[in-house]
């Protein structure tokens, strides 16, 4: 690496929406639903790249016209639709194209998104295609069950289940509903035995169905391969199947094995990794068939993954493959491997979840406030006092031309000497300061000859790699990293980030997310990079008096769900977009969903408003009693306390 390499900047005198589009690698994640529109606005295409725009500022303006502020969560319902539509005619035409001999019928999993509006835009989208949903819990099935409005629906029951839970599936059975357990563990299938013997429920004149889920060798790769392969959380081995079989065989007539399920984890990365799963099963279909075994589906579990990065293969976000490619994959490989045995073609199933519902949701905060580190010289710098000051002056003139790395470590061995003196008392506060001031404006030197690409950054050595991040802005962000983001902080998981606007303008400064929690966690340094790592953000200046929106994208799989209560912020306002071409701006707000307030948030921790206020009040009598407080003071104090409980946990205007 030449060291002397000049930063790559970018082209102010030619910068358009559309080299915004490219810096922010929007066409590699955008899946043709986003894009920068010639205003520099970030719009959202909800039936695909051919349809109608929404322009989210203009969503943002008029929430905010209502009375809604960032942060805030954009759900596009047609989105929804639109994926369930892509997916079950992916399928189709795979079918189509190879001839396969049976359907495919898609099941979504409600844990990827249980919110009640996402599961029913998605079985209103999904009813020409018959498509059903799958559960992994008591809670879900009681939620899911009563949704079976048609009897070719399949409701898939994933997960641990009790004896409730396996009474209340047999219970849809004999409903006419197709509710199919899924046995994870051979004590499972003697609950399902037992749960036959029980008397309570209407007997049935059918035997019972089940499915049970097997842990293949094959396995994916990345983050969740771990749930796949024979060492999976869950799952029957070969020699359990086939035990399992034995129990059956030996006068068990009340059950029928009609489901092959497996589950290779999320996000499989890799067409390659799907193929040879898919390979496994349909062998294990086959040669059970050959055993005279009736089996129906074959269910391919989830994994269908979604690219959050902009083309770098070695990240977590990253996929191989494209719907249509992954929808031909499955089939043709089921069909050739059924041809190969002689067995007629299972119905198959997938779980796809983040698939349908990661594009659907946009998160919007507010920037709130930036802070950047002064490199400035200080005023004295052309005469110092201190002999460490006059060498931190020279290492300042030498940054700009001197090796870099050799520049550093002699600039961070004075340093050390600076904090060294200090803490002997033999600097005073303003030498140290300035000894500050000149390290950072050093250090800024430095990092303008740095290249910006992060192919060539990874090139350097570690402390070099790292001054763009310890020189980057803060940008303070009305979230919690922990509320909205969970799996960047819990898994380092990369999801696109950009301004929503001013992309008609370059951005000019670096920056890092910070958000509001008192966790030093609390902060995104992580980005999405067609190559290497990327640990700062293009962002442009704040104006005095005029709002910034980031944009989080992808969020609508898991996020939604998953937060946690860290520091008691709670669930964010959501609005439910949609489509109409016929109102202004192509859409209208059929929905606000009101976020968490102070009092709702306590209560999830057991705090009241009536207690809390008691003791309020006994504090403030106590100053009134005392005269620290005259009463009205006292009163005011008291109704100042109870308003907070009815305002956002997040910061208001």
């Amino acid at each position: 690496m030449d060291e002397t390499a000049q930063p790559l900047e970018i082209d102010i005198e030619a910068w358009t929406p559309r080299a915004a589009e490219a810096l922010y690698h929007v066409p590699a994640w955008g899946a043709g639903f986003f894009h920068v529109n010639e205003a520099g606005h970030v719009a959202v295409r909800p039936l695909g790249p051919e349809g109608p725009s929404i322009d989210l500022l203009e969503v943002v303006e008029r929430l905010r016209a209502q009375h809604v502020h960032p942060p805030v969560l954009l759900r596009f319902q047609d989105l929804l639709r639109t994926r369930v539509q892509q997916l079950n005619r992916a399928f189709r035409r795979a079918i189509a194209e190879t001839g396969y001999a049976n359907t495919y019928r898609g099941v979504y999993p409600i844990k990827v998104n249980q919110l009640r509006e996402v599961v029913e835009e998605i079985l209103e989208a999904g009813a020409p295609f018959s498509f059903g949903l799958e559960c992994g819990s008591k809670s879900e099935l009681l939620a899911t069950l009563p949704y079976l409005d048609r009897d070719d629906m399949l409701l898939i029951c994933n997960g641990c289940k009790d004896r409730a839970m396996m009474q209340l599936i047999l219970a849809g059975q004999r409903l006419g509903k197709k509710v199919i357990p899924v046995i994870e563990r051979m004590a499972e299938f003697r609950l399902l035995l037992e749960a036959l013997e029980d008397r309570s429920l209407p007997q049935a004149g059918v035997p019972a169905i089940f499915g049970v889920r097997l842990r293949l060798s094959a396995t994916g790769a990345g983050l969740w391969s771990e749930s796949g392969g024979e060492t999976s959380k869950f799952g029957l081995s070969l020699s359990e199947l086939l035990g399992l079989l034995d129990h059956i065989g030996d006068g068990h007539s009340g059950v029928s094995l009609q489901l092959l399920h497996f589950h290779m984890g999320s996000q499989i990365a890799h067409l390659a990794h799907i193929r040879e799963a898919v390979t496994e099963a349909a062998r294990i279909y086959a040669r059970l068939r050959k055993r005279g075994l009736g089996i129906t589906y074959l269910d391919i579990g989830g994994g269908l993954g979604v690219t959050y990065e902009a083309g770098n293969p070695d990240a977590p976000g990253s996929i191989d493959y494209s719907l249509s490619e992954y929808a031909h994959t499955v089939v043709a490989t089921v069909q050739q491997v059924c041809e190969a045995e002689g067995v007629p073609p299972p119905v198959l199933i997938s779980e796809s979840g983040r698939a349908l519902t990661a594009y659907h949701s946009v998160f919007v905060t507010e920037v709130l406030d930036t802070r950047s580190r002064h490199y400035e010289l200080p005023a004295w710098a052309n005469g110092g006092i201190h002999s460490l000051l006059e060498e931190l002056r020279r290492l300042y003139d030498a940054a700009a031309s001197e090796p870099l790395s050799a520049t550093y470590e002699q600039l961070e061995a004075v340093r050390q000497q600076v904090n060294r003196l200090f803490r002997d008392g033999a600097l005073s506060l303003e030498q140290k300061a300035e000894a500050e001031q000149l390290y950072w404006a050093t250090c800024a030197r430095l990092c303008e000859r740095l290249p910006r690409s992060p192919e060539a950054l990874e090139t350097l050595p570690e402390n070099l790699r790292q001054l763009p991040t310890r020189l980057a802005d803060h940008y303070l962000c009305n979230f919690s990293v922990f509320r909205s983001l969970i799996d960047h902080w819990a898994i380092g998981q990369h999801f696109p980030i950009m301004p929503i606007h001013r992309l008609d303008e370059p951005p000019t400064r670096h920056g890092i997310l910070i958000d509001l929690t008192c966790d030093s966690d609390g902060q995104v340094s992580d980005f999405v990079t067609p190559v290497g790592k990327k640990h700062t953000l293009e962002l442009h200046p704040l104006r005095p008096d005029e709002p910034y929106y980031l944009g989080f994208f992808l969020m609508g799989a898991y996020q939604d769900i998953m937060g946690d209560q860290h520091n008691l912020f709670g669930r964010v306002t959501e609005a439910h977009v949609y489509l109409d071409e016929d109102e202004p701006g192509n859409f209208y707000i059929e929905l606000i969903l009101p976020g968490a307030t102070v009092e709702k948030e306590l209560a999830q921790v057991q705090y009241y408003p009536n207690d809390l206020e008691r003791r309020m009040n006994r504090l403030i009598q106590e100053k009134v009693r005392t005269g620290a407080l005259r009463p009205r003071e006292g009163v005011e104090l008291l109704e100042l306390y109870r308003r907070v409980f009815r305002t956002s946990t997040y910061l208001e205007p």
